[in-house]
């Protein structure tokens, strides 16, 4: 006996919603955030309307999508296998983002935290809301980056 298969064009799956995961938003809720980024891919990265940086527990960046690298003015040449706190953003190396994923991985927690935030390196000032996430289910942390209007 041999297995069938059904494709994304087999007459088997016509109606059904393929498993891409759902674009999500900036405030939505921790759990759909971490379920979203436990199997997103780089094209469901970039289809984000907002930044998106993910770097692992050294802070080397290992996820940074379209809309971010294009407000920042930052390729993702610059960005990628860089450490994020001292060489791509060390005007975010402080006690209110860079501290804050640093006290969360030492009490083994999540972290979820929305704020206002100046961006002020290589720039004129931009003001945006920082979603700060960590969670040790997913081996990356994720800085979300929303401009103010």
């Amino acid at each position: 006996m041999t297995a069938s298969f059904a494709t994304p064009s087999s007459p088997f799956l016509k109606g059904l919603p393929m498993t891409q995961p759902a674009p999500i938003a900036f405030d939505a809720a921790s759990a759909e955030v971490s379920a979203f980024l436990a199997r997103a891919d780089a094209a469901d990265i970039d289809a984000l309307d907002f930044g998106v940086i993910g770097f692992d527990v050294e802070g080397i960046v290992r996820r940074y999508n379209t809309h971010e690298s294009q407000m920042a003015g930052l390729s993702l040449d610059r960005v990628m296998n860089h450490a994020f706190f001292t060489v791509v953003a060390p005007c975010m190396n402080n006690f209110m983002v860079a501290q804050r994923f640093e006290d969360t991985a030492g009490a083994g927690g999540t972290l979820d935290e929305t704020i206002d935030y100046v961006l002020t390196l290589r720039m004129r000032p931009v003001k945006v809301k920082l979603r700060l996430l960590a969670n040790p289910a997913i081996p990356l942390r994720h800085l979300f980056v929303q401009r103010q209007r």
